[in-house]
């Protein structure tokens, strides 16, 4: 049975076998499209959408192989299905048709019977392609902005892995302090629900500034700007997000706690690192995650530990500070102070008002006090 509403573009330079093509898929209930040489089928389909094509390969100025060829290195037309038709019937040409990523090869003068089945297999393979697609796309698009979403597909291989690369980024890794003691006082559905909430937050202020979640340690959040899509401003947006995450998503979370009788609330830890990162999905067939490693993403997540014990709860590299491009007035110098991991020390900042804003919660039960 024929899938209807399957969309076909037909490139072919003979007339003749132009109008069997176009009467043979009128029949089927498919939609059709025409190209007479392999030019003007490239500029065709890289304005309009197909399900399949219907390809020759011996054709005039660039023939039915460079099209092959040019639409497999198109991330926008590689997943289109390719049926080469042609009268060449040594089997090299059939080879080379499928090396190159055709579907399926159909010889002149074509069977009807033939062509239907061809077209539907490639319809039924394409819309679970689609399918698969469209869900990968939506795992996607929990762990990168929005907007960035097509273009991360767009640099995957056919596994849906990104390939390593090193960017200049940010990474940001956050902590929730104290939290294990809180969790063993509390029925497992509690933890869980303010473990949720707690994440959404940080999470939303992450993805709301243009940085991409890396992972979830626990009470832990990982993230980085300027990977697996390069940012110029990496170091501000990823600053911007831990202002947002100190300032406005941690406050909102504890009157969240104190307003459901679960405690006072939490204080954070975070660490900001630039500089160089190495970034690309890791794991096996089975299991594929998106990571960043190397010395930026060390440091980051040592600066995050270093601030437990102190009145600071963030730490922002001096890598940080000289990669951004718009001055930040509420840069608050620390000290210079050894890293582990680093040969020299490490200057390090923090954000203005953040010592007040870390005593919130001594603030809210001082308030909660009889006044004197």
């Amino acid at each position: 049975m024929a899938h209807a509403g399957a969309y076909v573009l037909v490139v072919d330079d003979d007339s003749v076998n132009r109008l069997l093509l176009l009467r043979s898929l009128e029949r089927e209930g498919h939609r059709f499209a025409i190209a007479e040489d392999g030019r003007r089928a490239l500029e065709i389909l890289r304005a309009e959408s197909f399900d399949v094509v219907l390809l020759d390969i011996l054709m005039p100025e660039i023939d039915g192989f460079e099209v092959l060829a040019q639409m497999q290195a198109d991330s926008e037309l590689r997943h289109v299905p390719v049926i080469m038709i042609s009268a060449l019937e040594d089997m090299e040409s059939v080879v080379r048709a499928i090396e190159l990523g055709a579907e399926d090869y159909l010889p002149k003068p074509f069977n009807p019977v033939l062509l239907r089945a061809r077209i539907n297999g490639c319809m039924t393979r394409k819309r679970l392609d689609d399918l698969e697609r469209e869900r990968v796309r939506d795992i996607f698009s929990r762990f990168v902005p929005e907007h960035v979403v097509d273009e991360v597909l767009s640099r995957t291989d056919d596994d849906l892995r990104l390939s390593g690369v090193t960017l200049d980024g940010t990474v940001i890794f956050g902590d929730l302090r104290d939290f294990t003691a809180f969790a063993e006082s509390l029925p497992a559905d509690i933890v869980i629900e303010v473990l949720n909430r707690y994440v959404g937050e940080m999470s939303d202020a992450i993805l709301d500034n243009g940085g991409t979640l890396v992972s979830y340690m626990g009470d832990g959040i990982m993230a980085v700007f300027g990977a697996p899509i390069e940012m110029a401003g990496h170091a501000d947006c990823a600053l911007a997000a831990a202002r947002e995450m100190l300032h406005s998503r941690l406050p909102g979370f504890n009157r969240w706690l104190r307003e459901n009788g679960l405690g006072d609330g939490f204080r954070v830890g975070i660490g900001l690192s630039s500089g160089p990162i190495v970034s690309g999905t890791v794991g096996s067939e089975r299991r594929l995650e998106y990571t960043t490693v190397g010395d930026t993403t060390n440091t980051a997540a040592r600066l995050e530990a270093m601030t437990k014990n102190t009145p600071h709860s963030i730490f922002i590299a001096d890598s940080t500070r000289r990669s951004l491009r718009q001055p930040a007035e509420d840069l608050v110098f620390v000290d210079e102070l050894d890293v582990r991991g680093k040969r020299s020390k490490v200057r390090l900042w923090t954000l203005a008002e953040c010592g007040a804003r870390d005593t919130e919660i001594n603030a809210v039960r001082t308030a909660a006090s009889p006044r004197a």
